[in-house]
């Protein structure tokens, strides 16, 4: 058995798989046995996933390329499930409440999957291209998953948020497991402004690192496009918090929608449209 990174990826794609399976039965069957296995999955996933990230890192210097683990739709991908379990652990550990790993784990496991499985993805190691061999690389791509995985949390806690506001006022079987509407709507406040707050710096972090490869800081670059897109939509969401009141089911619906943003400005503006961002389709 050759314990390199591809394994500890890989095994790493299945423990998240099981992990959503078994906060989803946890949410269904209401053993708190199960939760505490599901809340240990995805805590070894993680502990897994790391130790593949660092090993994969070790191997591009054995191999003489000596980048992060960051260059490629495939180190996106695994990146993007390292933090948004990461975040979810966070949630999990203050809220004490591990039904909401059945809507947020999911967004890892499918990640893990889609980089492990799609022939659209490469996994190999390679060579940096020009434009990515910037010490600004690691700085931008980390801001940028941070912001990322907090709205994918923030999506999850949305469409647990409309589940209960859209269902009886005193529900009962799985709906009634679901954190109260108070509680959803705090958390749904807060992973959205931390992912905005780190949204931004990784937008400014990209325009710098811009200016330095293709000598301006906005080109107007679909995926630069696609960014600002979704900054307004996250920068409306907490506008209309602050100035306007808005909680509840409309925070919940700018949770998603914004998600949604997210990812085409993912994938979608990577593999539909065409800009000095297209290396991030390989």
């Amino acid at each position: 058995m050759n314990l390199d990174s591809s394994f500890f990826l890989s095994l790493t794609t299945f423990v998240y798989l099981g992990a959503a399976v078994i906060y989803l039965f946890h949410w269904i069957f209401r053993v708190r046995q199960v939760g505490v296995v599901a809340s240990l999955a995805a805590l070894g996933g993680l502990l897994l996933q790391t130790a593949g990230i660092g090993l994969r890192w070790v191997e591009s210097y054995q191999r003489g390329y000596g980048h992060a683990p960051l260059s490629n739709l495939y180190e996106s991908l695994v990146f993007f499930a390292w933090v948004v379990i990461l975040v979810y652990l966070v949630v999990e550990r203050r809220t004490k409440n591990r039904v909401i790993g059945a809507f947020a784990t999911p967004f890892a496991a499918l990640a893990m999957a889609y980089a492990s499985f799609s022939p659209q993805v490469e996994d190999a190691i390679q060579p940096l291209v020009p434009a990515l061999k910037s010490n600004w690389l690691i700085a931008h791509v980390v801001t940028c998953f941070l912001g990322y995985a907090a709205f994918a949390v923030a999506c999850g806690l949305g469409i647990m948020y409309l589940i209960r506001y859209f269902s009886d006022e005193n529900p009962a079987g799985l709906v009634g497991t679901l954190p109260p509407l108070r509680t959803l709507d705090a958390l749904m406040y807060q992973t959205l402004t931390f992912g905005f707050v780190w949204l931004s710096l990784g937008i400014i972090t990209g325009a710098v690192w811009a200016n330095e490869a293709w000598g301006s800081y906005w080109t107007w670059d679909p995926k630069e496009t696609w960014s600002l897109i979704t900054w307004f939509v996250y920068a409306v969401a907490l506008h209309a918090r602050f100035v306007r009141g808005w909680t509840g089911p409309r925070i919940a619906v700018l949770a998603i929608v914004g998600f949604a943003a997210v990812i085409f400005t993912y994938f979608g503006v990577n593999f539909l449209l065409s800009g000095l961002h297209s290396y991030g389709a390989q």
